[in-house]
């Protein structure tokens, strides 16, 4: 399970390791990661460049299979009530990710998850794996592709953090991939009751007919770090500084299944 208060670090620019994470990934990333580091020290902002560029194609990839698992959802929604075999399936296996109430009818499941299975803007998420993984030099990042300081609570499931207090058991999970992390994180965003309020400006502005913005869904990130409200601002700052909405172009679904059929 991924605790909702999650290990937060301080920012960290001076002591980028290498170009960007140079462990971790598959070959075939850090082959690429290494054809782009230059000879010469790089400037901060290419460090940043480099860090963005590095996760925005797993960010897009993450988030379009959300996409795929809402297209699944309203191919349900069309056929209630008389659903296949693999309609059913598909779910269970969907109030299972997105912690829906396999008790309610398969009509308030399908209305339920319609506001958790949607994408979450490119620049949020790359505004919390800087913050997070101190711009991917983090122990977590390096050894576990945790980019996002999100916990697990099974012995052996991740990495034990040195700071961690006497009596606790959790530890910061990690991952075969970042990609893996970038995954857990959507889902984290889009299923857990402490983002309840990010998914609500979500479908706010969606029923507004507006592109939900990373600065706005921030937000809904006060249950996130112990430092609340103070954390939010840090990371729509974050979004501003760097002028990460560019990076908000991807797609969104803005078709709500209806609220008619039967359940």
């Amino acid at each position: 399970m991924i605790r909702a208060t999650l290990f937060i670090r301080p920012i960290i620019l001076a002591s980028l390791a290498s170009v960007l994470l140079t462990s971790g990934c598959d070959n075939s990333q850090n082959t690429e990661l290494e054809n782009t580091k230059p000879a010469a020290v790089i400037s901060v902002s290419e460090k940043k460049a480099n860090f963005f560029a590095y996760l925005q194609p797993m960010i897009e990839q993450a988030n379009n299979e959300v996409l795929a698992q809402r297209e699944i959802l309203l191919s349900i929604q069309a056929d209630l009530p008389q659903l296949s075999t693999a309609q059913t399936e598909s779910l269970v296996e969907l109030t299972h990710t997105y912690r829906v109430d396999n008790n309610l009818a398969p009509k308030q499941q399908v209305l339920s998850l319609s506001t958790k299975i949607n994408t979450i803007p490119a620049a949020l998420i790359l505004a919390q794996a800087a913050n997070e993984s101190a711009w991917g030099t983090s122990r977590f990042a390096r050894e576990g592709n945790n980019f996002f300081g999100q916990w697990c609570f099974s012995k052996g499931c991740g990495i034990v953090p040195n700071s961690r207090n006497e009596g606790a058991d959790h530890e910061v999970a990690s991952f075969d991939s970042p990609l893996g992390s970038v995954r857990s994180y959507i889902r984290n965003l889009n299923s857990h009751p402490t983002y309840q309020g990010l998914r609500d400006l979500r479908d706010l502005a969606l029923a507004q007919g507006n592109t939900p913005s990373g600065e706005t869904l921030a937000q809904g990130l006060i249950g996130y770090s112990e430092r609340g409200e103070e954390y939010v601002k840090e990371i729509q700052s974050m979004i501003r500084y760097n002028k990460l909405s560019r990076f908000d172009t991807g797609s969104i679904d803005k078709t709500a299944p209806s609220t008619s059929g039967e359940g």
